[in-house]
């Protein structure tokens, strides 16, 4: 065998270990929504601590991404990728194996923790192993349909395990997982070179953008149980902001930053972030609602609706080998823009739903729509956000690009739930009362919440026809340019 023959099996095996940790990473923020209930009896946890099982996850993680970005940057992205496997896999089994709600809470923070230390090394290494135009694409297509498809996964994933084993092997699946990864990775994974520093880390940076990430992403969490109005939730989201708007100002001003406002500054990159904080909030349009549908109104128990969702990473899987072919001929234009108006249409199709349709009328064809609509934007959306980077910042924009798109799940969450229970409200009040009110309106909320997501998918498409002007001949990427972050 050649050793180019070689060289290209290591990067695609390769491929499969970066797609992996991608995976683990995205299903872990819902592959214990289903688990939920059983962790809450198993260990006592009660009705307002129970959040803390998702939450603990979601708001290290989020608030610690662009650090981890940085971190992957300075200290090497597979040294980074390899201590965030090691960490993931201990962590996780700290909290399969907690018999406290604290041991859980704690587990299940040092997850997001090693989690905000995975995700950017893992994107940018896919960005520093894969050169050639073609190829290039092929890699990240395979990449965004694990991105696109993970929390369907997920949500798959621990409706088996919870019907099948137990809510403990949600977490403790992690485990062999993260450590054959991590064994794989010393093996197939490009060693880089790390980016120079040419002065000290920017702490003041690092501290005030991990505040205001925590704050606004607990601020969402808050929303979604006290209301949008609530002091707490308007002190956390007011000084969130704040922080935010300082962190920025600190950006422009220190030596050596830990964001560099070049990054969302040029701008195709600053539209597909843009994009990447739109999209998730649609994303959770579906899936929060279509969870209660099968579960609250259908009946179904944990593993038929984890099945119930599977037209939906099927769909993304087909529909990112299309887009992967496209690319590099189209550009990312066209399939952004094609994705999401595809996005609205499925999510309008499911506004469709009424009492007694079943799950093959409306459900799937509008699953599958909605699937094809999420491949292209998460194949397309990658590659621009770190087009023309620096090498020595592919780091911190893959921090970034995973950050926005962790703050427009929680907005999205928080935003659409408040959305759903004012619906829910409404339709009970101004309808006479019958036996099967409360189901219509709990499906009328979810119908709300449908076209509501619908609008954010026709916003982010807004959004790709004022920013993205990457053409495809802008794609051809230079092996040389990134020769010397490759050892």
């Amino acid at each position: 065998m050649s050793a180019t023959r070689v060289a290209s099996d290591r990067r695609w095996w390769a491929l499969s270990v970066l797609s992996i940790t991608q995976l683990v990473v995205v299903l872990d923020a819902t592959i214990v929504a289903i688990a939920l209930p059983y962790m809450q009896n198993d260990l006592g946890i009660s009705d307002a601590d129970k959040q803390w099982v998702l939450t603990a996850y979601t708001l290290i993680f989020g608030g610690l991404l662009l650090l981890g970005g940085r971190l992957a940057d300075y200290l090497g992205r597979r040294r980074i990728l390899l201590i965030g496997l090691i960490g993931f896999a201990v962590s996780s089994a700290l909290a399969g194996l907690a018999d406290t709600a604290a041991l859980l809470f704690a587990g299940r923070a040092l997850q997001g923790l090693f989690g905000a230390l995975l995700a950017p090394a893992a994107l940018s290494l896919v960005s520093l192993t894969f050169t050639e135009t073609k190829e290039r694409a092929r890699a990240f297509a395979v990449y965004g349909a694990v991105s696109g498809a993970g929390s369907a996964i997920g949500l798959i994933g621990g409706g088996v395990l919870t019907e099948y084993a137990s809510w403990r092997w949600c977490l403790l699946v992690n485990t062999p997982i993260a450590l054959a990864a991590a064994a794989a990775a010393v093996v197939v994974v490009i060693k880089d070179v790390p980016a120079k520093r040419t002065g000290g880390y920017d702490l003041p940076g690092a501290v005030c953008v991990t505040a205001a990430l925590v704050a606004i992403v607990y601020g969402c969490n808050r929303a979604a149980e006290d209301g949008w109005t609530a002091a707490s939730t308007l002190t956390l989201l007011v000084g969130g902001s704040a922080l935010l708007a300082l962190f920025v100002f600190i950006e422009a001003r220190v030596a050596n930053p830990l964001l560099p406002l070049r990054i969302p500054g040029e701008t195709n990159r600053g539209g597909a972030f843009l994009i990447a904080l739109l999209v998730p909030i649609a994303i959770f349009a579906m899936f929060l609602f279509l969870t209660y549908y099968f579960q609250q109104t259908l009946g179904y128990s944990p593993l038929k609706a984890g099945c119930a969702f599977l037209p939906f990473p099927a769909g993304v899987l087909v529909a990112a080998g299309v887009a992967s072919k496209l690319l590099p001929q189209v550009g990312p234009r066209i399939l952004l823009l094609v994705g999401t108006l595809l996005g609205a249409a499925g999510l309008i199709f499911l506004a469709q739903l009424e009492f007694g349709d079943g799950y093959v009328q409306v459900v799937l064809p509008a699953q599958i729509i909605f699937a094809l609509g999420v491949a292209l934007v998460f194949v397309a959306m990658q590659p621009t956000a770190l087009h023309s980077i620096d090498d020595s910042d592919i780091g911190v924009a893959s921090g970034l690009l995973n950050a926005v798109q962790q703050v427009g799940a929680s907005i999205g969450t928080a935003l659409l739930t408040t959305i759903a229970v004012q619906a829910m409200k409404e339709y009970a009040t101004s309808h006479p009362p019958e036996p099967t009110l409360p189901a219509k309106a709990a499906i009328h909320s979810y119908t709300v919440g449908f076209y509501w997501g619908a609008g954010f998918c026709v916003a982010a498409a807004i959004v790709v026809a004022l920013t993205i002007r990457v053409k495809p001949k802008d794609l051809v990427t230079e092996p040389e340019r990134l020769a010397a972050v490759v050892d």
